[in-house]
């Protein structure tokens, strides 16, 4: 009997185990099949967009750029481009800023129909009564929207990368304006899991889906703009000076500020334009306020990766104080809920 016991006894734990990664496997299906139709709007837009930016880049670019070599050729006088130019550059510009903003869109999915709704309808805690564990509940929420959105953001991403960087003489859109700061790199993906985050602990908070999809929306709406209030000390900017009124500086920099050196001091508040006239009047006026030179505080466009990186760490470090927070409060609000384990013990 002894024997029999000793081999027997390892079968209860692997018994044990396989109804574990089935009962997971369960929780991940169910969530698929609640929010198939999110999911299928998601897989949607990333080919829209990704499709519209292949358009833009291999077909519209390429005509504009054949209409002007075509114009040169025949050599014509003026060669005035610049309508179909701007076309082409507003509309990589809003393809652009849907990328970069389509977190509003995760915190509004995600504090409204994904968590919100199963709170306030109950759904939630029945799943809990049939042997799901509010853990693994909430596991399942997170993880699947995660995957789903990472994949997505990157393939918007890297397409949106190789468009931006194919006709830049087609546009105007700088590294760093809203469209092309966060859309090119993994910025705009802690943004997305950011919303996620915080969509899923408002909704426990508030245990309603309208007001949950309001106040994350607004919330992760707030960070973002926070942020990038900051987003210039993220790395240390480098400054220029100059003898004259004008500062030399590399193209595509990102300007933080200007102005003028009084006896070897910056001061941004008053510059060249102060002291006009004759020449001379002009240098009795500089001499009189003591201002021998002019400055220039930027960041060059090699910075772009240093800022990207250091943001990309910081949003995703809230977005982890927000995750540890969502299963905090779903632990102590469900600490004495009735789960059909606890029943059968």
């Amino acid at each position: 009997m002894t024997a029999v016991a000793a081999g027997e006894a390892p079968a209860g734990p692997a018994r044990r185990s396989g109804a574990d990664d089935r009962t997971a496997w369960g929780t991940v299906r169910t969530v698929l099949r609640l929010h198939r139709t999110a999911l299928l709007v998601w897989a949607t837009a990333v080919l829209a967009l990704s499709g519209w930016l292949v358009w833009l880049t291999e077909f519209a670019a390429k005509e504009q750029l054949a209409e002007w070599e075509a114009c040169e050729r025949a050599g014509q006088d003026l060669c005035d481009m610049t309508i179909g130019w701007v076309g082409y550059s507003e509309s990589l510009g809003w393809v652009g800023l849907l990328i970069s903003y389509c977190f509003l869109g995760v915190a509004a999915f995600a504090g409204g129909p994904l968590i919100g709704r199963e709170l306030e309808n109950g759904t939630a805690r029945l799943a809990w009564a049939q042997g799901i564990t509010p853990a693994r509940w909430l596991t399942a929420k997170l993880a699947v929207p995660a995957l789903a959105l990472t994949a997505g953001v990157t393939v918007l991403v890297l397409v949106y990368r190789w468009a931006w960087g194919a006709h830049q003489n087609l546009t105007y859109n700088g590294w760093m304006g809203d469209d092309a700061y966060l859309s090119r790199g993994p910025a705009g993906l802690a943004y997305v899991l950011c919303a996620l985050a915080f969509g899923v602990l408002t909704a426990l908070l508030l245990r309603r889906a309208l007001p949950a999809l309001a106040v994350s929306v607004a919330t992760t709406g707030l960070l973002a703009f926070v942020v990038a209030q900051y987003r210039d000390s993220f790395w240390p900017a480098v400054t220029r000076t100059s003898t004259t009124d004008e500062v030399d500086l590399p193209e595509n920099t990102w300007d933080l500020e200007n102005g003028v050196l009084i006896h070897g001091r910056r001061t941004p508040d008053i510059s060249y334009w102060t002291c006009d006239g004759t020449a001379a009047e002009a240098r009795r006026c500089l001499d009189d306020l003591g201002i021998t030179g002019s400055y220039t505080t930027y960041h060059p466009e090699s910075h772009y990766w240093p800022l990207q990186l250091v943001e990309t760490g910081v949003v995703l470090a809230v977005a982890a104080l927000a995750v540890a927070a969502a299963f905090l409060l779903l632990r102590r609000r469900t600490a004495h809920a009735p789960t059909a384990h606890a029943r059968t013990a």
